[in-house]
């Protein structure tokens, strides 16, 4: 940024600093979230935290209130994730059963990263009530998605007629578990496990 005598100003612009803002929020998340997984939620401080990051207790309060906020954030980081995955999906093309694959995978993969762990490793009782709604929700949006692609796969003649909401309960559920076990260390890659999960979880409901 230059002045008016064309100088290079010292100072940053709005635009640099809300990027640099971000980037720290960003870090901050990563962190925290790297010491949740690690310790379990109840048993890492903040002070933990800002001493990972090399910076003071205090900093912290810059960006979150506290550490329910953080969790929070991190929970939210990974749903929107899966929002994003749901928003392509439902954008491209392809029959039910190609779309409920698609999400299988992306969902699955998800769960293979800290942010998508966050989603499934912690108690909804760690959330504050109004928290609790919010992720409520969330997990409904989800829910109908996988529910609405074995649906339209029905209707278009690629599922075989069942129950939609029992069987996006199974593939669900399988999807979650994978939140549990895998690790970044394991004999498949996350995605050899997510192609094998779209294979097995669905060779039950496709007619071909």
């Amino acid at each position: 940024m230059s002045t008016a005598t064309g100088q290079v100003s010292p100072f940053p612009t709005p635009e640099r600093r809300r990027r640099d803002r971000s980037a720290k929020r960003e870090a901050i998340l990563d962190t925290a979230l790297e010491l949740f997984l690690e310790q379990g939620y109840h048993h890492v401080t903040l002070n933990q935290v800002a001493e990972r990051l090399h910076i003071t207790k205090p900093a912290l309060y810059n960006y979150f209130a506290g550490k329910t906020e953080i969790l929070f954030a991190c929970w939210m980081a990974g749903f929107e994730q899966a929002a994003e995955a749901i928003a392509r999906i439902e954008a491209g093309p392809g029959d039910g059963l190609t779309r409920l694959r698609a999400l299988i995978r992306d969902y699955g993969l998800l769960m293979t990263t800290p942010r998508g762990r966050c989603l499934i490793r912690f108690d909804d009782r760690d959330f504050t009530p109004e928290q609790r709604d919010r992720i409520s929700a969330c997990k409904k949006q989800v829910d109908a998605a996988f529910r609405s692609w074995i649906a339209a796969g029905i209707e278009d003649g690629s599922i075989r007629p069942c129950d939609p909401k029992m069987a996006a309960f199974v593939i669900g559920g399988a999807l979650n578990w994978i939140g549990q076990w895998h690790r970044d260390d394991g004999p498949m890659s996350p995605q050899a496990v997510v192609d094998d999960f779209a294979d097995r979880l669905t060779k039950g409901l496709a007619t071909d």
